[in-house]
């Protein structure tokens, strides 16, 4: 089973893309972030064409998470255990569902803007609602992983300099401590291959050529349990999809499960 995860930062803005890369790269499974449209204008038949029955959940030209399957979708849940909004509002950030016998989640965690802003404290306490979620869903006793943009750099590492990040989201302690409450839980960071440089990052700003200079950060993740993990031989970036005009300013993470 190939189970994959993209930003592709505007399904209808990329469209093409997904296409061309549903019909290449053949995944039993996609979780899609940052939609920007909402459930309906999801183009459901396009990827219907292809073999893909669609779990869509957005609401307007912010956020938006779906999955895609060719191997049965079910049990869907769309957002978290006692998720917070923002401003009054409930986001649609978070989509579950069962595909062949393996539980997925696709996520789209709150960017944070700045520390201290209120945007920030909502990423934490969305966070926390992810770990809950996480615990509910254990009990379905099915191999299970939660995927997507998580907007959190693991370690300094995963970030093309640190000191470019200074006082910036993505990096500081509170989010990555909340990070490892999620992982404790039971889950594992999946490390992809990254087929080109020596580390896997997953974006890179559209800005100052921050792609071919490979000013990237790895904040796309694929946290696993032990029998998702388990069932892993491979992991990659398609860092060859981040390259050209009117792409994402995300890759794809692709995960091979013998399952």
């Amino acid at each position: 089973m190939r189970i994959a995860t993209w930003n592709v930062n505007s399904v209808g803005a990329r469209l093409p893309r997904l296409l061309s890369w549903l019909e290449s790269n053949q995944p039993d499974v996609l979780c899609l972030q940052e939609l920007k449209c909402d459930s309906d204008a999801f183009p459901h038949a396009e990827v219907r064409e292809l073999g893909y029955e669609t779990a869509a959940y957005g609401i307007g030209r912010w956020n938006g998470v779906a999955i895609l399957s060719r191997v049965g979708l079910e049990d869907v849940q769309r957002g978290l255990v006692d998720q917070p909004g923002y401003e009054d509002a409930v986001e649609p950030r978070a989509i579950g569902a069962t595909c062949g016998g393996v539980r997925v989640w696709s996520v789209y965690v709150p960017n944070g803007r700045v520390p201290g802003h209120a945007h920030y404290d909502y990423k934490l306490n969305w966070l926390n609602a992810l770990r809950e979620t996480i615990e509910a869903e254990k009990k379905l006793d099915l191999p299970f992983a939660v995927l997507g943009d998580f907007n959190i750099a693991p370690a300094d590492v995963d970030v093309w300099d640190i000191t470019a990040y200074a006082d910036s989201t993505h990096v500081t302690a509170p989010e990555r401590e909340a990070l490892e409450k999620v992982l404790a839980a039971g889950l594992t960071d999946v490390l992809p291959r990254p087929l080109k440089y020596d580390h896997p990052f997953t974006y890179w700003d559209y800005r100052q050529l921050a792609f071919p200079k490979n000013r990237g950060m790895r904040i796309d993740l694929v946290l696993a349990d032990a029998r998702f993990a388990d069932a892993i031989t491979d992991s990659y970036v398609d860092r060859e999809e981040r390259k050209g005009k009117g792409g994402s300013d995300h890759a794809p993470v692709v995960v091979d499960l013998a399952v």
